[in-house]
Parts: structure tokens; C-alpha cells; sequence
């Protein structure tokens, strides 16, 4: 019987630019290694204090609108307490209370369910850590 609970970890380089990086291929490439058909839970997770999970359409520019969106809310000035790093880097460590570190995502019959145009997304707005983990984690 397969593993109930498998993970991985992803190393994903996100540059010097605020980023949102699709994700999408890579948990399918995980589901249809250790999923094997079965339904369950992809959990995305992130463990860095300044990047979060959206599950979010790309390539139409709500990638690009998301963060002029945050840049906006979060703007990169010397208002924030947390003043180590770049110049408004505080507001890096904001970012997670609005983009979560993580999502759970419904797999079924081994195929992760998600709509027409959502995809699985790290969003990074830190220019200071060019590289990042992300974890899946299946329970099924």
C-alpha cells in the first residue's frame, strides 16, 4: 500500500524582483508520483517569514495586478519597525498575514483539483532571499 502521508521539498530561485512563481506543474509532477489515484490533501507550505502560497490566476496579469496590489497595502518605505535588510524590508515580514504561508488543496483520483484558471503560486516579495523552499506535503 502507498504512503499516507508523503512529502518533498521544492527549491525555488525567486531573483532579485518581487515575484510570483507558478507552482502548478511541479505539485502535479508530486500528485502523480505519490498520489497513485487515490483522493486526499496537498498541503503547499512555505517556510519563510517573508513569502506566502496564493491560489490565484496567472498569465492574464492578476500575477502582476496582486503585486502592485501588495506594493500598494505594503509600500516599501521606512514606516515599518522591522528595519534590518533592504530599505522597507518590514513589510516583507507583513506580507504572510495576507498571503498565508500555505494552502491545502483537494486531490482527487490523484489529480489536484483546482478551477479553470487558478494555479498554486509562491509569492515572494523579498529581494533579499532569492531563495526559497516550498514543501508539499500528500495525505491520502
Amino acid at each position: 500500500m502507498p504512503d499516507a502521508f508523503t512529502t518533498r521539498v521544492l527549491n525555488v530561485v525567486t531573483g532579485a524582483e518581487e515575484t510570483v512563481v507558478d507552482l502548478t506543474r511541479q505539485c502535479a509532477s508530486f500528485l502523480g508520483e505519490v498520489a497513485e489515484g487515490r483522493d486526499g490533501l496537498l498541503n503547499v507550505f512555505v517556510p519563510h517569514a517573508t513569502a506566502g502560497i496564493a491560489v490565484i490566476e496567472t498569465g492574464a496579469g492578476s500575477d502582476v495586478d496582486l503585486l502592485a496590489t501588495l506594493h500598494h497595502l505594503l509600500p516599501a518605505d521606512d514606516r515599518w519597525q522591522h528595519r534590518h535588510g533592504t530599505p522597507g524590508h518590514g513589510r516583507d515580514h507583513v506580507l504572510p498575514a495576507l498571503v498565508p504561508p500555505h494552502a491545502t488543496l483537494p486531490v482527487i483520483a490523484g489529480t489536484l483539483e483546482l478551477g479553470t484558471w487558478q494555479s498554486v503560486c509562491l509569492v515572494d516579495t523579498n529581494a533579499d532571499n532569492p531563495h526559497r523552499q516550498v514543501r508539499l506535503s500528500f495525505l491520502g
